[in-house]
């Protein structure tokens, strides 16, 4: 199976996979306190997003397909709350932020940048940014922020081993990781927490927080996108131009993922536009300003299966 695939950033050509690693001390467990407003910026700004990698574990259609029916299987057990009852009722999902900055403060994010992240993530799930935009029901309150000032870690290194040691929380509690590295972001679906507890969560490159330097990607949108997976939301363009695509009958089938905000794209021959607004395509974070109605309700059936 191949590793989790990443959404590619352009900070530099190095790869994730030849990050030197270093030795971790005990001592790197312990947070710091807040430094203020350090906020170094890394070495380049980004410049695309791309489409050239997933930013999550390949799932083959077979895997889709198993995934599917394991899904409506719980659902028909499972005496959680229905999704519709989740959706009705809202979910307030707990948010652990853990900054994993360099020793040299590179990546210390500010408070009041998470704070407006979370705020992001209220807004692109309430469905705030546009009238078509869905109202999933799930809102985010700020548990708790830690921060850890860790060379390998911030760069993603040992990245199993630092989400182990710092994750909080059950299965409905979103752990954010901010780290540095050539990517926007990596996140878990919720149908592998039960067999992979301790690294669920989503992994976001820090500079991509409102505020930050990541070009085209500065809005807080690249969480708002992996937090979208986490609740089990598939790419737009998963499976590429096929009827089953991404599993919700209301976002176009998509051959492709898009770059940037190309008005009219139609990469498929299937009715309908590519959703290049909704969050779980590659756009710009100003092109994003939606979840879809079907989305909403996939949201609510992956909570109630994997997550409530």
């Amino acid at each position: 199976m191949r590793t989790l695939g990443l959404r590619l950033l352009a900070l530099s050509t190095l790869s994730a996979a030849t990050l030197s690693l270093t030795a971790v001390g005990a001592s790197a467990l312990t947070p710091s306190p807040d430094r203020g407003p350090i906020c170094v910026e890394p070495g380049a700004a980004a410049a695309a997003k791309g489409g050239r990698e997933a930013d999550h574990r390949e799932i083959t259609s077979a895997e889709q397909e198993r995934i599917a029916a394991r899904t409506r299987a719980l659902l028909a057990r499972k005496s959680t709350p229905s999704p519709s009852a989740v959706a009705a009722a809202g979910v307030t999902v707990p948010v652990y932020v853990h900054v994993m900055a360099a020793k040299n403060g590179a990546g210390d994010v500010t408070d009041a940048q998470i704070a407006q992240q979370v705020q992001v993530l209220n807004t692109t799930f309430a469905g705030g940014e546009s009238a078509s935009a869905a109202d999933t029901g799930f809102s985010f309150t700020l548990a708790e922020t830690d921060r850890f000032y860790n060379d390998t870690w911030h760069r993603d290194g040992s990245s199993t081993k630092y989400r182990k040691a710092t994750r909080k929380g059950g299965a409905n509690a979103l752990n954010i990781w901010l780290v540095d590295f050539n990517y926007l972001g990596i996140a878990t679906f919720p149908w592998d927490y039960a067999r992979n507890p301790g690294i669920d969560g989503i992994r976001v490159q820090y500079s991509s927080l409102p505020g930050g330097t990541a070009t085209n990607y500065n809005l807080g949108e690249t969480a708002t996108h992996e937090a979208g997976h986490w609740f089990g939301l598939y790419h737009t363009f998963q499976g590429g131009c096929t009827a089953t695509n991404d599993e919700v009958s209301d976002t176009p089938a998509q051959d492709s993922p898009t770059n940037g905000c190309p008005e009219g794209r139609d990469s498929c021959a299937l009715p309908g536009l590519d959703p290049i607004h909704n969050y779980m395509d590659y756009s710009f974070d100003s092109c994003y300003d939606q979840f879809s109605a079907g989305q909403s309700t996939r949201t609510a059936q992956m909570w109630a299966a994997y997550r409530a």
